[in-house]
This record gives C-alpha cells, structure tokens and sequence, in this order.
C-alpha cells in the first residue's frame, strides 16, 4: 500500500513539472528580465535537482542564447554578428553614444580606436581643431579620418579579419605594444559589472586587452543590448575602464552599479531617425555626464 500511494506520488509531480521547453522558456524570460540567473534559486522554484537546470543551461547556451557562468547564466550578447551587419543596425543610437562620447576629448590627445560600428560613428563625430594623433587598425575607421588637417593618422596594418572588420594577430599587436595612447576608445561586445568587458574573438579579445594595458584612460560607449550581457571571450573587469557612455533610457540600476565601480557614467542625448544620413538628437533634461 505505501509503495503504491509513493509511486502515485511520484507519477503526480511527473506529470505536474513543467517540460523541459516549458522551463527552459521561462529561463529565458528570466534572463531577458534580469539578465542572470541562479540555478539554485531556479532548481528550487522548479522543484527540480540543480542537475536539471544546468542541463537546461547548457542547451541554452549551445543555442547561443545565454552565457554559462559559475553559479548560473547571464544574458548573450547579440552582438556576436560580423561588422558587414552590425555596420547597418541602431545608427541613429550609435551616432547618439558617438556625440556624447566625442566631449570627453581634450586638445593634443594621442587617441586609439578600437573596432567597432559603434566608434566608427564616434570617429565622424570628432570635431574640427583638437590637433590630435589618432591610431587605429579598423580601415573603416581609418577612412573617415582621411583628410581631415588637424589629424595625425595611424594605420595599424596586418591581416584584416573578415568578421571584426580590423587588423588582428601578431603583426597588429607587435605593432600597438609600443604605443602609449592618452585615452582608448574601446569597443565591446558585452558588458557586465560582475563580468567584465566581452568579445567572440579570441585575438579581438587579446588586442582589446593589450590596448587597455597601454592606455592612459579607457573609456567605451555602450548600446542598452550589450548590458548586462557576457561573450564567449572575457577581455578586462570592468574597473579597467574610466568612462562609459549610454543611452538616454539605460536602467538605472546598472549606471548605478558602474558609479559604485568607480566608472565615470555619460548619458548620450535620444536619438531619432534611421540612417546616419538623416538622424538628429534630442536634448533630454538628464544632465550629460551624469546618471
């Protein structure tokens, strides 16, 4: 009799627990909402062994839908496709963070860019006559500085990789290694204060890195989709970085994360329009240069 009443116990919560899809549904949502997860606190909400969801952690992140992490996950990054893409998504946002970022530049500057659509808007927003030398391995970069009299250009050469749209490897890093900048530019792919600076590439993850321990000052501009996200590759924690630009609508609860990190957070103005010919920016009553 009380194996018969255990074994229909048993058979009740089989068919109660939510299905695998189900469950692993609302991690998602989870992750959308917070932008991590515990998987104890997530086995114990299931009822269900930590086994469990880690299973269902690592099939998500096998779908690149989330980063696995010690403890849980935390939301992919979607910036993981090529430039050739990224080139034309959000420019009126980018142009926005671009803007705002151009007013940390002081005159006589030694300037890097790193790679990135988001500083290739910031670089055709430099104003005329700071008389600054700027590097970068990113042609695209490199192209709309091109005339411009009071820069002083340098190209970083070596082997253009098809997917970052820059110089990567040996050749590029030997060559940036003698290289002081004033202040870094640097591009991310994610963005997470317990986590860290993110890239997919691995060499695009060593140059970022190199870059960051050659610069004065470090500063990066950020669209709202690349916080609290990780990438496959961890660059630098994030107290490498000294200024960080966002978007008008960034929660507050991550600025305010970056303040007590010891980060310099920048408001950029809203954006409006859909291409880089026609977008305008609106000033908001947040004052720039404060959350």
């Amino acid at each position: 009799m009380v194996v018969c009443m255990l074994l229909h116990v048993s058979k009740l919560t089989d068919e109660t627990a939510p299905l695998p899809a189900d469950r692993q549904r609302h991690i998602l949502d989870r992750l959308s909402k917070d932008g991590q997860v515990n998987a104890s606190l997530l086995a114990m909400e299931f009822s269900t062994s930590e086994d469990t969801i880690r299973r269902d952690l690592r099939n998500l992140a096998a779908q690149g839908l989330c980063q696995r992490v010690y403890g849980g996950a935390v939301l992919m990054s979607p910036a993981s496709a090529s430039i050739a893409i990224r080139a034309n998504e959000s420019n009126a946002r980018k142009e926005a963070l671009g803007r705002t970022l151009a007013t940390l530049l002081q005159p006589r500057q030694f300037l890097f860019i790193d790679a990135g659509s988001t500083n290739l808007a910031f670089a055709r927003m430099i104003p005329m006559g700071l008389q600054l030398t700027i590097a970068t391995h990113d042609p695209s970069i490199a192209a709309s500085l091109v005339g411009k009299p009071d820069v002083e250009l340098i190209v970083v050469g070596g082997s253009i990789h098809p997917e970052i749209g820059a110089a990567l490897g040996g050749r590029a890093i030997q060559e940036i290694a003698g290289m002081r900048p004033d202040l870094l530019v640097l591009g991310a792919c994610s963005f997470h204060v317990d986590h860290g600076v993110g890239a997919f590439n691995f060499e695009d993850a060593q140059m970022k890195n190199v870059l960051i321990q050659n610069a004065g000052s470090v500063a990066l501009a950020l669209l709202n989709e690349k916080l609290r996200s990780a990438a496959t590759q961890i660059v630098s924690p994030i107290d490498s970085i000294s200024d960080v630009v966002v978007e008008v609508d960034a929660p507050l609860s991550e600025t305010d994360a970056f303040v007590q990190e010891g980060l310099r957070v920048h408001r950029a103005d809203a954006a409006i329009g859909n291409s880089r010919g026609q977008s305008t920016a609106i000033r908001t009553n947040t004052q720039k240069g404060e959350v």
